[in-house]
């Protein structure tokens, strides 16, 4: 390919049309000054060869003119000995032609494909070997893309030039091997440390695995929670018989009515362990706060780990069961009007047993009704000692602005022993009977001690005169001493002060008064934890004596309603049984297909409940649990002290929680038991007809299938890897025979130079990495920028011939490219250029018109379009 003419319309300056042409074969020289278009015009190339017609991109919109307009470059080639014409315009009504001798021959995506196939499909094109933009004559420069294109086009031309290095290392068929072996690896695995790839088959053979091993899991777990059922029904069964027994029922009951009665006479010791069992109650509740944290947070991790595990188990399963469905609602109607009933009979009692309690709590609140207003009046007292406390804590420095003070005072005493110490010093040392005859002013001075004088001073001499002594050029003045006493001044003048002991005398009456604040404030706490209010709405709460007239027997009442709970809760189990026996007719249908979005829901919740707890960790919490533990324990050994003298309290409660619990416990338990039975029944006969230990072994046994698949799969990348790396290996060592043509190219025009010079390159790059003169050796990079231009421009020259010995003739166009070469080695640049353009075209864009006067060739000029047209 040779390029003939250029020319350009609405072109950033080029408004009108302009053309470069006729350009000849060998060199040719387009010698105009600054801004004369020169880099416009090499723009304008690379935009046509390599900027699609549809693209507005930023280096496209870069060629439209301020004015506005649609850029358009038409550039005459000759190839194969036919001349054709290339036309693309951007941004308005684009367009893509060429033209072959006047006759349109593909145009759009046709006149696209036409020019890379003109390139050689190469992305780089040979701008990336042998175009030289302005300012970018550096083999390595450029943006990251344009680094990649000129690298895998060198990379193309080293692969395919001369028959001797496609016979001697493979060359292309080596590269296409290399890629065939890389593709295959891309298909199975991705990143530097090839990962199984997401979607591929050896990711695919890991989830296989990984579901099986989860569905077998969930399988073993299925069958070992039937084997539990069944010894778990075996439990229920024998503990509801001996809950049940009459006997027993009975002495629970007369235990719990023996421990009420004992705890109710020594409730009246409690009082006084009031204070210390809200703290206590306090230290509880703290260290229950960070016990259930830490519960909570162990329980969540727990929780998402079997969740996620579920999930990836769980399996549509579709079945439906319906037979059951009607008979089930007829009993559950039956069983609801029941427990209606039963209903309607409990809330009776329960009005009849309040009522009585209700008797009961008037008489008994007298005692505590005056106990909570002898507490409401101290209350009030404390708070009214705290507030004048708070407001006298409110006054003078805190220890803040008092360490401050402190810091100033003291550099204040470093600042006058400083200047002491460099100050001239005077010593006076009297004859006998003569003391004090020689003063400073009206202070005589000591005898044998020295006084600093740090400025000029003038003494009195009884019976003699003056002295007057000047310090020299080392003595200190006052400044530093002055800037000190200054700021130590303006501190205490903040506070009021008028010296440092008048502050810390403030200070000390401040700290006083915090520490009655909160004396104060704690003694209000212990009366009133919860506030005042809080009192005085307990007190409200305490009901009045009401008429005991119609009141029924508190124990009959409670006989009655226990009864009458009884039965509501044998209704209400005979509903609950009823509606589960429904509710699982109903859902078994759709049971299989709701599993796999339940387990979802859960999987949600247990992440949901993970973020409640922020960036909390385990170990943080555990050390808060320790700590409020530790505190609880302080608090329980504090409260026994002080219950030491009403032991019978403890006892007493506890026999009452222990008895209650009892009875509770044994009422609790019968609840729980029997629907748990009904629930055993059931779930024992589904599971049993799920065939779960047949199923378990065909999962174990796929699961030995799909282990087997994915150890031949990592077989296979193993292999790959071990390819890969062979094949970079040898190519590692024939990359040298690489060399060899343009080495032997580029010989004779670093000789033009340098005589005897080499060049060596890297591997990588394959671009040359340092200069060999005179047996020394100078990396590129450290180069003079002269020297670095010469030598990118010799080895594009050099890639020019070889691109034409591969069949791909391509011109070589330089803009500006030798702005730093001296005028010795610009002539012999200048021959070098003349020697390669035997049977090359060579297209030189200058603005160095007089230095490149003798450069020779063809001269061509930018002029406008009409102007040209009208020469030829």
């Amino acid at each position: 390919m040779k390029i003939r003419s250029i020319t350009l319309d609405n072109v950033r300056r080029f408004t009108d049309p302009v053309r470069v042409g006729e350009i000849g074969d060998g060199l040719n020289v387009l010698c105009e000054p600054n801004e004369h278009g020169k880099s416009t015009l090499f723009d304008a190339i690379q935009a046509l060869f390599f900027k699609p017609h549809g693209s507005r991109d930023k280096e496209v919109t870069a060629l439209r003119p301020h004015a506005g307009g649609a850029p358009q470059v038409t550039i005459e080639i000759e190839a194969e000995g036919r001349r054709f014409t290339v036309t693309k315009r951007w941004l308005q009504k684009p367009a893509a032609t060429v033209h072959r001798e006047g006759t349109l021959i593909a145009q759009a995506d046709a006149a696209e494909a036409w020019i890379a196939d003109l390139l050689g499909a190469d992305a780089g094109g040979p701008s990336g070997l042998i175009w030289v933009r302005q300012g970018m004559t550096d083999l390595g420069g450029g943006s990251t893309k344009e680094q990649k294109a000129a690298l895998e086009a060198r990379r193309d031309l080293m692969s395919s030039v001369g028959e001797e290095v496609e016979a001697m290392t493979g060359g292309r068929r080596m590269d296409a091997a290399l890629a065939r072996c890389r593709e295959e690896l891309d298909t199975l695995a991705t990143g530097k440390n090839r990962t199984p790839k997401k979607g591929g088959p050896w990711k695919a053979a890991q989830d296989d695995v990984e579901e099986l091993t989860a569905r077998r899991d969930a399988l073993a777990a299925t069958a070992e929670d039937l084997h539990g059922a069944l010894a778990e029904r075996k439990r229920a069964r024998r503990d509801l018989r001996e809950l049940e027994d009459p006997e027993a029922a009975d002495d629970r009951r007369q235990k719990l009515e023996a421990a009420r009665a004992a705890h109710v006479a020594a409730e009246r010791h409690a009082e006084e362990l009031d204070t210390e069992a809200r703290k206590l109650d306090m230290a509880r509740l703290e260290a229950a706060n960070a016990r259930a944290r830490l519960d909570g947070l162990r329980e969540a991790l727990t929780e998402k780990a079997e969740a996620t595990k579920a999930a990836q188990a769980a399996e549509t399963v579709a079945a439906e069961r319906k037979t059951a469905l009607e008979k089930t609602r007829t009993a559950k109607e039956g069983a609801e009007r029941d427990l209606d009933t039963a209903q309607k009979a409990l809330k009776s009692a329960e009005v009849d047993h309040n009522h009585a309690l209700r008797v009961r709590a008037a008489r008994d609140g007298a005692e505590r009704r005056n106990e909570l207003e002898q507490r409401i009046a101290k209350a009030e007292k404390a708070r009214s000692e705290t507030e004048q406390a708070r407001a006298a804590a409110s006054s003078g420095p805190d220890a803040k602005t008092l360490n401050r003070i402190e810091s100033l005072a003291a550099a204040h005493a470093t600042a006058i022993a400083t200047r002491d110490a460099t100050s001239t010093q005077i010593i006076a040392r009297y004859a006998e009977g003569k003391d004090d005859t020689i003063r400073n002013g009206d202070t005589p001075l000591p005898e044998g001690q020295p006084v600093p004088l740090p400025r000029a001073t003038r003494l009195t001499i009884d019976g003699i005169g003056e002295l007057e002594v000047r310090p020299g050029d080392a003595g200190h003045d006052d400044s530093s001493v002055e800037a000190a006493a200054g700021k130590l001044r303006k501190a205490l003048d903040e506070i009021g002060a008028d010296d440092l002991e008048a502050a810390r005398h403030a200070a000390a009456t401040r700290a006083d008064a915090a520490q009655k604040e909160g004396e104060a404030k704690a003694v209000l706490n212990s009366l009133a934890p919860d506030g005042i209010d809080a009192l005085r709405d307990a007190l409200a709460k305490i009901p009045q004596v009401e008429d005991t007239t119609d009141a029924p027997d508190p124990d009959a009442a409670a006989a009655a309603l226990e009864e009458a709970k009884g039965a509501f809760e044998r209704a209400r189990i005979d509903r609950d049984t009823a509606s589960d026996r429904v509710s699982d007719a109903r859902d078994e249908s759709t049971r299989a297909d709701s599993t796999l979005t339940s387990l979802r829901d859960r999987l949600k919740r247990a992440e949901d409940a993970l973020t409640k707890y922020g960036p909390s960790t385990e170990d943080a919490l555990a050390s808060e649990a320790t700590r409020t533990t530790e505190a609880l324990a302080k608090a329980e050994k504090s409260h026994a002290e002080k219950a030491s003298h009403a032991p019978d309290l403890a006892s007493t409660e506890a026999a009452l929680k222990r008895a209650t619990s009892v009875d509770q416990g044994a009422r609790d338990e019968i609840a729980r038991l029997k629907p748990l039975l009904a629930r055993l029944d059931e779930r024992i006969s589904r599971s049993s007809g799920d065939a779960v230990e047949e199923r378990l072994a065909e999962t174990e046994e796929a699961l030995a299938a799909a282990k087997d698949a994915l150890a031949r799969i990592a077989h296979e990348v193993k292999v790959l890897l071990r390819l890969e790396t062979s094949l970079e290996t040898a190519r590692a060592e024939a990359r040298e025979r690489y060399f060899t043509p343009i080495a032997r190219e580029l010989k004779p025009l670093l000789h033009l130079l340098w005589p005897e010079a080499e060049l060596t390159w890297g591997e990588e790059s394959i671009l040359p990495d340092a200069l060999v003169r005179n047996g020394q050796e100078e990396p590129i990079d450290i180069l003079s920028g002269g020297t670095q231009e010469q030598v990118a421009l010799l080895v594009r020259l050099a890639f020019a011939r070889m691109l034409s010995t591969a069949g791909r003739v391509a011109p070589v166009i330089l803009d500006d490219a030798l702005v730093f070469t001296d005028d010795d080695r610009i002539e012999r640049m200048f021959d070098a250029l003349h020697r390669q353009a035997g049977d090359l075209q060579i297209i030189v864009l200058t603005c160095r018109q007089r230095a490149f006067r003798d450069l020779g060739g063809h001269a061509l000029r930018l002029a406008a379009a009409e102007t040209m047209e009208a020469a030829d």
